[in-house]
């Protein structure tokens, strides 16, 4: 037989909780957003990939180019 576990991870922001205080445990909301980052962290890399390629792109130098263009000047 395994012993049983002294902690949990909180599924909300990863932390390692005591069996005994996983009633009382009140997550970081920095901890809990560094987590979820965390977990998305492959789908963010992939977009800006997607991104950075899209922008390399004619079709996406041109619309950067309309952007600049049509943005309202400072000043």
């Amino acid at each position: 037989m395994l012993p049983q576990p002294s902690h949990l991870t909180c599924p909300e922001c990863g932390a390692s909780v005591p069996l005994g205080g996983v009633d009382a445990h009140v997550c970081d909301e920095q901890r809990k957003l560094d987590h979820r980052l965390l977990q998305v962290r492959d789908e963010v890399d992939a977009f800006h990939t997607q991104l950075s390629a899209w922008l390399a792109s004619a079709r996406g130098r041109f619309e950067v180019w309309i952007a600049e263009r049509e943005r309202p000047a400072f000043g």
